[in-house]
């Protein structure tokens, strides 16, 4: 997948209050792990309410050139056929993974431990993305992999003909790297285990154990040790992927800025692994009563109301940033409105996200008159009015253009992003849901 050549700048313009229901897409990462666990599977799985952004479309193509059966057969439903752990067949062109960092890591996991060979590409923005955090430790399974310098895509991956199990303690708080180690596992003899000094989020462990897969995760004192028997049969499942927590966070926070406002948002994920966000939300004062609190597909799920509130400047500690590492540049705009100084620690990761979202928050934030500085890994911004008036680059990353299109919805003059396309990649409604709220986004 590639974005459209010609760009499309979208404006939003400060509105009134915004109400109604907000029906947010399914949640990407489980999408992502449904369609990849399907078909490492033995049978058919059954997907319902999957995202059909074009991220998940990617993952879902890549799947069908590794062998297994994909078919769509209705809105957010979907069927997978499996061909158990180690079946993958050798792809007949290359992997283009689009946008997703998510699924190309992932990907590159799963065939990473079968004596095939594939070669994954992506999109611009894709190819600047840090690899060799996924690679070096497919590499210790016996792996053999090539790229351009520094790691970056194109990747080709030769899979080890005699996988090794591993031990591996993660040097970076990514649930993209523990989850591709743990899917290289599977493959594997014996035991593979990661150690995570900090917590990420834990829908592969989750779903593997689902799946039918002998995991087990324990604290200890040098952090959460996930332990995998290799090897399984992978038994095929019925996955109802839950409503995206990250999806969810553009209309919450819109609705917690914009004066008046009151929206329900129903069956939220409510993973602890994920609820950073709407934790430091609360502390700021938001407004947010969760209700029908219940599991489905494996995961805890509610519904949120969320109604117009004061909110006010904190710190948020760096433990906290892998359970909301997506969420920065949203709440980024909540504290642009926020009294006082939001601090926000250890979020270096987000400098090798789609784009450096430190950076591109920052020059966006300055550029609508909102004070702002960063660190190498934090960010602090000041609230107050927000004079707007700017067009932003969005660096083809889908949140920048959506953060900054809810900020111009309070704004004393119109916000412009230079290119709203790669919102489709994991949010392809985003412009109908928010105008039927009531925003001013032309």
């Amino acid at each position: 997948m590639s974005h459209p050549a010609d760009p499309s700048p979208l404006t939003a313009r400060r509105c009134g209050p915004l109400t109604g229901e907000a029906q947010v897409p399914g949640d990407k990462s489980v999408s992502h792990r449904a369609l990849i666990l399907g078909a490492l599977a033995v049978g058919e799985t059954r997907i319902t309410g999957l995202l059909e952004g074009q991220d998940v479309l990617d993952t879902a193509k890549a799947m069908q050139a590794f062998g297994a059966e994909v078919r769509r057969l209705g809105a957010g439903e979907w069927a997978v056929h499996g061909v158990g752990v180690g079946g993958f067949a050798e792809p007949q062109g290359v992997i283009d993974c689009g946008n997703s960092g998510t699924g190309v890591r992932l990907i590159m996991g799963a065939m990473a431990t079968t004596p095939i060979t594939a070669t994954f590409t992506g999109d611009a923005s894709l190819s600047r993305r840090p690899m060799g955090r996924v690679t070096d430790p497919l590499a210790e399974f016996g792996a053999r992999i090539t790229s351009r310098a520094g790691g970056l895509l194109p990747v080709t991956i030769e899979g080890a003909e005699d996988a090794v199990p591993l031990h591996y303690r993660t040097p970076v708080a990514s649930a993209q790297v523990k989850s591709a180690v743990l899917l290289a596992g599977l493959n594997a003899p014996g035991e593979t285990v990661v150690i995570e000094p900090r917590p990420t989020r834990d829908h592969t462990e989750r779903m593997l154990a689902g799946f039918g897969a002998e995991i087990t995760t324990a604290d200890t004192p040098e952090g959460s040790v996930i332990t995998l028997k290799g090897r399984p049969e992978l038994r095929a499942q019925a996955v109802a992927v839950p409503r995206d927590p990250s999806s969810a966070a553009f209309p919450v926070v819109a609705a917690l800025i914009v004066p008046g406002s009151q929206i329900t948002v129903p069956g939220v994920s409510r993973n602890p692994t994920r609820d950073g966000l709407y934790v430091t939300l609360a502390e700021m004062g938001a407004d947010l009563a969760w209700s029908n609190a219940r599991i489905e597909g494996g995961e805890p799920v509610a519904d949120l109301t969320v109604r117009h509130s004061t909110l006010r400047g904190v710190s948020v500690p760096a433990e906290r940033a892998a359970s909301m590492i997506d969420e920065f540049p949203i709440l980024s705009v909540a504290a642009a409105l926020a009294q006082g100084e939001t601090v926000m620690n250890g979020i270096a990761e987000l400098r090798v996200k789609e784009s450096d979202r430190i950076a591109a928050m920052v020059a966006g934030l300055r550029a609508n008159g909102v004070e702002v500085s960063d660190t190498p890994d934090s960010m602090t911004v000041c609230g107050g009015p927000v004079p707007g008036g700017a067009r932003v680059q969005t660096h083809l990353d889908h949140r920048i253009a959506m953060s900054f299109l809810v900020l111009g919805l309070v704004a004393e003059a119109p916000i412009s992003v230079d290119d709203a396309g790669p919102i489709a990649t994991s949010f392809p409604d985003f412009l109908p849901l928010m105008r039927g709220l009531g925003a001013a986004i032309s």
